[in-house]
């Protein structure tokens, strides 16, 4: 372990979460400054899971886009074998960003994660997304044995 950094979690011998010395305890906002892979992982790419349901319909609200896209980033972990707490990287695209939205993700976000340690995160405002009312969008990377 570096001797700059504090914090350290691991939820798989692939999969270190770290958050460095000199840099503030992100923990509170749900992620982690920096995940490192070991050699042996198999990454894996989740693209942009929105609200939108098996049949392709949108829910109608950002508090039920945010459930659904989360539940259908796990049907995706899943296929692949993984579960959240695999998952080294997320990027997340909100329309009209606004700190009450950024709540409603966070706090699904915890209830999906539970106590494990929060990924590498970046939150990006976006004007809009690709589908018409489409109001969120999370991404991730996934860290599984090879």
């Amino acid at each position: 372990m570096n001797h700059n950094e504090q914090d350290v979690f691991t939820h798989a011998p692939l999969l270190t979460l770290t958050n460095p010395l000199g840099l503030y305890d992100p923990s509170g906002n749900g992620y982690s400054h920096m995940a490192q892979i070991a050699s042996g992982a198999r990454l894996v790419f989740i693209s942009g899971q929105g609200g939108e349901n098996a049949k392709g319909e949108l829910a109608a609200d950002y508090v039920m886009q945010v459930r659904q896209a989360l539940d259908n980033l796990q049907i995706a972990l899943a296929s692949a074998g993984a579960q959240v707490n695999q998952v080294a990287k997320l990027t997340v695209l909100i329309v009209d960003h606004n700190h009450d939205r950024l709540a409603i993700f966070g706090k699904a976000l915890s209830e999906v994660w539970g106590a494990s340690t929060k990924p590498a995160c970046t939150l990006i405002p976006v004007p809009r997304l690709a589908l018409d009312g489409m109001l969120f969008e999370i991404e991730a990377i996934a860290v599984i044995p090879d």
